[in-house]
């Protein structure tokens, strides 16, 4: 077993075991911005299906306000490096949504999709119908005992069924759970080196072997360390959305694994922006206002990230 640099895993844990979420720096530390639409193609994602429903399509909805999202970020953030992973209605499988966001070094990823959830049945009458029914008498005894039908009719109601809508409603944010930091901590153990210890100071540490026993220290801190940039982040876009007048329906981990939150080397959120199978919302997300509204939000909440990370003051909350 290899022996641990007592005093190089003393150092690491002393940078970065402190319960600030972010350090002292002045650093340019968001540099380049993922945003995901999510589904496409064959994969259509949640569709509406209740009655009535406009049968908007849930890979539709991401990619128009991904889309928008970042044409935001470009114009209000001239200096950081957006990168789409799709701008058509192409499908990508997770991995390679994941590896696109790993591949460019990405320090944030954005993931936009849509909720939905199981719809209950309705029933209604629709009319009536006529039908012939037999009623079964016997006459005789014994073997001259005979099955006699005699047939009625009956007038019975006929019933549809349809699809009723969610009451449901609003826009979530989620981040990957605390139990998959052992997911997220293989995906920083995949993209070995070019990590930056945010002290906005040349370090002899800022490439790591973590085959060693002091690299996979420090992937664990990592891992926490996403943990906690994600929280604020998708907390701060939760207040956003507050501030739209639009049901916020706060942040929430995913106990059931999601690829591109666990496998992403960096920070990462996942925006369920409304419930395609809600009237309301159907209407919300497929409407011009309803996507520039969302775009402007998350823009907004990214902006104010960036400020807290970069700021050379320790932010705390």
């Amino acid at each position: 077993m290899a022996k641990i640099n007592f005093s190089l895993l003393i150092s690491i844990l002393f940078l970065f075991s402190q319960t600030q979420v972010f350090a002292q720096t002045s650093k340019k530390l968001l540099k380049t911005i993922v945003v995901d639409a999510g589904h496409g193609g064959k994969d259509a994602g949640a569709v509406g299906q209740y009655e009535n429903s406009l049968g908007t399509k849930e890979k539709d909805v991401t990619l128009a306000i991904s889309k928008k999202v970042v044409e935001e970020l470009k114009k209000q953030l001239p200096d950081v490096k957006i990168v789409p992973t799709r701008t058509t209605d192409i499908y990508q499988d997770p991995r390679e949504k994941a590896n696109i966001a790993n591949d460019v070094k990405g320090d944030l990823f954005l993931c936009i999709h849509a909720d939905s959830g199981p719809l209950k049945t309705g029933r209604r009458q629709v009319g009536t119908r006529t039908v012939t029914r037999h009623r079964i008498t016997y006459k005789g005894k014994g073997k001259h005992r005979k099955k006699i039908s005699t047939p009625y009719q009956v007038t019975e109601p006929v019933y549809e069924y349809y699809k009723l809508p969610l009451t449901r409603s609003g826009t979530s944010v989620w981040i990957f759970a605390a139990a998959k930091t052992s997911e997220k901590l293989k995906a920083i153990m995949r993209e070995e080196g070019d990590f930056e210890i945010e002290t906005g100071e040349d370090s002899t540490y800022n490439n790591f072997d973590f085959n060693t026993p002091e690299g996979r220290v420090m992937a664990q801190v990592y891992a926490k360390r996403y943990q906690e940039k994600s929280d604020r982040l998708a907390t701060l876009v939760n207040d956003e959305i507050e501030k739209t007048h639009r049901p916020a329906l706060g942040v929430s981990q995913r106990q059931k694994g999601i690829w591109v939150l666990q496998a992403t080397n960096m920070p990462a959120i996942l925006i369920e922006t409304g419930f395609i199978n809600n009237p309301a919302d159907e209407k919300y997300l497929s409407s011009e206002k309803g996507q520039q509204e969302l775009a402007e939000a998350i823009t907004k909440a990214v902006i104010r990230y960036k400020k807290i990370l970069e700021s050379p003051h320790t932010a705390q909350n």
